[in-house]
């Protein structure tokens, strides 16, 4: 990789530290309060270009990119009435949350799509302490492309900042990526741009940090911070460096991981990592939070100035997340074996794959606007893809026999990570979105501990409109 440049493919970034302040709580009739999707503007630009219009998230009078910090201790209950002043209907996919399956928000498998000017109700328990996010999950490819995403933080039970070997504080940064025009509005024409699909999805031009441009964010000299990063872009995979800083991975995906060192974080799209960075004592260092766009260059999209009053702590090793205790480990004496096969795309595409009913060859198939399947199913939405039994172990076995890695995301439940043939995962961690390469197989196992119907998909937004989608059935 080369040297560090801001020169670029990528306009934007921005920066959000801690638990976000919300505005004023506004409550519905029902006593809940709101959660409004609504159109506002934001400044995913640097300064010198104008506002772009987006769709947000909001807990009082004024949206934001990305939506208000929502921060719960585990086993609390969320509680919002979501309000719908969009003009399309919109439904709320709370990711990576194992709750039950009436407020998984996946439109519209389990529940229909809330309509302009009405709301919905949702109120769970978050059973496990993470990094998660909330979503818009009906038109997503758009939706989420316009701006409603934002971060869910659900805090540990027992106490970790401040005890010996963790951080003294957190920061919580939202990865996004936007395609703006040069007056930095949205690309609004590509909604359903088949050209992008059947490649790497629709990939924007403008990489954000919680909004604004290339933040200069603040650390005191010898400070161990606890960094929440979430990739919310639909598409782009986001290698991460995060240079000079020393950094220890210790959560995926809201599954604490044992402390390692780390290089690089790389996240697919939907996925998290939480990584402990301790600063260096010289002002003077360079550091920075750089990103690998996709052709072997860093560019800096956040960087650190080390300012204040020293940390004269010696650090200790980087203290473990406490374990969940919640998550069931699988059975793989005996399990339930499934399969995924991944088809499709460009430069491979599919001899002849189902789609509605119709067995199609991929002329016709790319016709009605689908270029990708599962197990030979395109959008297969009217059957599920396997049912298993409540408490079950299901050992699943991922192919991709694609030219693009997809981000597989299971709602409703974790999995552990088995076994590669790439090098994107690691066996052992535990997650709800794994990626996978082209020509990849991978294996996972998780008990279908989680009763209702789920969705599986991939992530990348675009290819899930295009034909990555089907669900499972827990009974």
């Amino acid at each position: 990789m080369t040297r560090p440049s801001r020169r670029t493919l990528l306009t934007g970034t921005a920066s959000l530290f801690g638990a976000a302040i919300l505005p004023r709580a506004v409550f519905a009739e029902t006593g809940l309060p709101v959660l409004r999707a609504s159109t506002s503007t934001a400044q995913l630009a640097p300064d010198g270009y104008p506002a772009t219009p987006v769709w947000s998230y909001a807990t009082g009078d004024a949206g934001t990119v990305p939506g208000p910090e929502i921060r719960v201790t585990a086993g609390e209950r969320v509680q919002y009435r979501l309000v719908n002043d969009l003009p399309q209907p919109t439904a709320v996919h709370w990711h990576g949350i194992r709750i039950e399956n009436a407020m998984d928000g996946a439109a519209p498998l389990t529940q229909a799509p809330v309509p302009p000017s009405e709301g919905f109700d949702y109120d769970f328990v978050t059973p496990d302490p993470g990094t998660y996010w909330y979503h818009s999950h009906n038109r997503s490819t758009e939706q989420v492309a316009r701006g409603l995403a934002g971060p869910l933080i659900v805090e540990d039970r027992e106490p970790w900042l401040g005890e010996l070997g963790a951080a003294t504080r957190e920061v919580t940064l939202v990865l996004d990526d936007w395609l703006l025009d040069a007056d930095a509005t949205i690309v609004e024409d590509r909604w359903d741009d088949l050209h992008a699909a059947a490649h790497g999805g629709r990939m924007g031009n403008t990489v954000t940090v919680n909004g604004k441009a290339y933040p200069n964010l603040e650390i005191r000299p010898g400070e161990r911070v606890r960094l929440r990063l979430i990739n919310t872009a639909t598409a782009r995979i986001m290698p991460l460096v995060l240079q000079g800083l020393a950094p220890h991975l210790i959560s995926l995906d809201g599954h604490p991981v044992q402390p390692r060192a780390i290089e690089t974080v790389l996240l697919g799209p939907a996925q998290r990592a939480d990584v402990v960075i301790d600063a260096p004592m010289d002002p003077d260092a360079q550091i920075a939070l750089l990103l690998d766009p996709g052709n072997g260059e860093l560019v800096e999209i956040a960087s650190f100035a080390v300012a204040g009053d020293a940390f004269t702590t010696v650090h200790a090793d980087v203290r473990a997340l406490p374990a969940w205790g919640t998550l069931p480990a699988p059975d793989l004496t005996d399990p339930q074996r499934e399969t995924l096969l991944m088809e499709g795309g460009a430069m491979r595409g599919m001899l002849e794959t189902e789609y509605q009913g119709k067995v199609m060859d991929f002329r016709e198939l790319s016709s009605n606007g689908m270029v990708w399947a599962f197990n030979g199913v395109a959008n297969g939405m009217d059957a599920p893809m396997f049912r298993t039994s409540l408490g079950r172990t299901v050992h699943m076995e991922m192919t991709n026999r694609s030219m693009f890695p997809h981000a597989i995301h299971l709602h409703g439940h974790h999995f552990e990570v088995l076994a590669r043939s790439g090098a994107s995962n690691t066996s052992g961690d535990i997650r709800d979105t794994v990626m996978i390469g082209a020509d990849e197989t991978l294996e996972i196992a998780f008990v279908a501990d989680n009763p209702g119907v789920w969705m599986l998909h991939c992530h990348m937004l675009s290819h899930q409109a295009s034909g990555m989608m089907g669900w499972f059935e827990v009974a």
